[in-house]
């Protein structure tokens, strides 16, 4: 048996502030709870996504775990509360709001639960303040966006936050959010079928192009959805560089292929050859057990497709599944050790 800890698992509290009173105008999700266990995500007045207790209810959320053998989630907010688009000030107070309640079940089950926070990025200096009380109070990191408003990652304004999250050893998670090109995607649930990869490779590439990774070669990063569109269209990549550095090598000279490794993606790829793929490219060291819990597009069993797949080693198995993720958010195995289970951490610890 080995360790399995899911990187990506969404929350929110079960009873959310009337927001748009406390800041005085709109854009913010509200709570219906219409029924008992169910409630409707609402911005506006208008439905946004309907949401279970598994997205908020932690008892609800363990005896899922239980059932399907996570040993530890690590929990983050889900993105459309960001609220990159407020007020600075309105998003800080926000962003503590959620994040005391995340470290508040962090610290009531502290070997199931890790906690990742969220921040400000519309206004960077608000947000390595939160990022530093974030630490404080017991989270591993962060979860930010694929992009902040009109800046992407590779935005010099945002390089000050990178170099606080390397400084203090915070994890940081990035998720694809306010999908590019949804204007021309209404039907068929595109911006999530297609805008989300697109949104990481953006993200990816903006990080490898704009120097991020060079100059800040401590920093942990993982991305969504198995780095989206990235790993299937290195190749290109790559050959852009090649073909028009008076393009693509402005900010940095460096390769893009000499940063596989050196970041981390999710399994959530939902195919046993993109699985393949992403191993191949990015490395085994560097692909964690992720499967955007508590809904429907993510793994719904967690663990299954890695779990399933004969050509991979037990011992790549157990990185994915849990070991990689212990890298990343820079944790010992002795936090999760659970007395109940001698033999599975025997068997770990031996490693």
């Amino acid at each position: 048996m080995c360790l399995k800890i899911d990187i990506h698992t969404h929350i929110i509290p079960e009873h959310l502030p009337d927001l748009k009173k406390r800041y005085g105008y709109a854009g913010f999700v509200n709570l219906d709870h219409h029924k008992p266990g169910c409630a409707r995500m609402m911005i506006d007045g208008k439905f946004f996504r309907e949401i279970y207790a598994n997205c908020w209810d932690a008892e609800v959320r363990l005896k899922e775990c239980d059932s399907h053998k996570v040993d530890v989630q690590v929990l983050s907010t889900i993105p459309v509360m960001f609220s990159y688009w407020a007020s600075a000030f309105d998003a800080l107070d926000l962003s503590m709001f959620l994040n005391d309640h995340i470290a508040e079940l962090v610290h009531k089950y502290p070997q199931r639960f890790v906690g990742l926070g969220t921040v400000p990025l519309q206004e960077p200096k608000l947000a390595i303040q939160e990022l530093e009380r974030c630490m404080k109070i017991g989270l591993a990191g962060v979860q930010i966006g694929s992009h902040i408003n009109n800046w992407n990652l590779s935005d010099e304004v945002l390089f000050p936050f990178f170099q606080a999250a390397e400084d203090l050893g915070a994890a940081i998670f990035v998720h694809p959010w306010d999908m590019i090109g949804k204007e021309r995607m209404p039907k068929y649930w595109l911006p999530w079928l297609v805008g989300m990869p697109a949104e990481s490779s953006l993200a990816i590439c903006s990080m490898i192009f704009g120097g991020v990774f060079e100059r800040l070669p401590r920093l942990r990063v993982a991305f969504a959805h198995g780095g989206g569109a990235f790993p299937a269209t290195i190749g290109r990549i790559s050959h852009g560089f090649e073909v028009r550095p008076d393009l693509c090598a402005i900010d940095n000279n460096v390769h893009p292929r000499e940063y596989l490794g050196k970041f981390y993606v999710d399994s959530l790829v939902h195919d046993p050859d993109a699985m393949r793929l992403i191993l191949k490219v990015i490395g085994e060291d560097k692909v964690v057990l992720g499967t955007d819990y508590p809904f429907p597009l993510g793994e719904l069993e967690p663990g299954k497709l890695v779990e399933s797949m004969p050509d991979l080693s037990d011992a790549t198995k157990e990185k994915i599944l849990g070991l990689n993720a212990l890298s990343w958010l820079n944790l010992s195995i002795e936090k999760f050790i659970d007395s109940k289970k001698p033999d599975f951490h025997s068997n770990i610890l031996q490693q």
